[in-house]
């Protein structure tokens, strides 16, 4: 995982000053670092039956959308509230500051079908959070959640687990 780590850029102070925000941009252009880490995120699941890959806005699109295709699964995206044009499910999850809101069609998940949230960072985890509550308020049955980056001091994988989700990181980085 050294060289994978090694091709997330830290941006200090951004987007306030003491935070230390992993950009996976540099990861993703590059390709055989873009390529290792889908293939990690996807190896525990190759072979099983997968049914959706949820992605949550914006960087979990680019993520779910490689791990859908190596799996053979459809594509979910979750939204922000407003983005989508179809009757959609939405809830409310808690930021660092406040509430927002994210949102699915209604008719994306059919019940009982396994379903991978993936996003590219996992934090204080209200948005994951809340992508698995809303995942099963329409029928899924949520395998695990992927995210390339894990800051476990912030406690967000330990929310998922709490809820009975299997949490999957390829490395952690200490700090904000």
């Amino acid at each position: 995982m050294t060289d994978l780590k090694a091709s997330v850029r830290t941006i200090p102070d951004y987007p306030k000053p003491g935070v230390m925000f992993r950009d996976i941009t540099t990861l993703l252009g590059n390709a055989r670092a873009f390529r290792r880490a889908v293939d990690e995120l996807v190896q525990p699941w190759a072979g099983a039956k997968i049914d959706k890959v949820a992605g949550m806005e914006a960087r979990g699109f680019i993520l779910g959308g490689a791990v859908a295709h190596q799996l053979s699964a459809g594509f979910v995206p979750i939204r922000k509230k407003g983005k989508l044009p179809h009757t959609t499910v939405r809830i409310a999850y808690s930021l660092e500051y406040g509430l927002d809101e994210m949102e699915v069609h209604a008719d994306a998940i059919q019940p009982g079908e396994q379903v991978i949230l993936i996003d590219d960072l996992i934090a204080t985890g209200g948005t994951a959070e809340g992508a698995v509550k809303l995942m099963r308020q329409i029928g899924a049955n949520v395998v695990a959640a992927c995210f390339i980056i894990d800051l476990p001091e912030l406690g967000g994988a330990d929310k998922l687990r709490a809820l009975n989700v299997p949490v999957r990181t390829l490395m952690s980085f200490e700090g904000h």
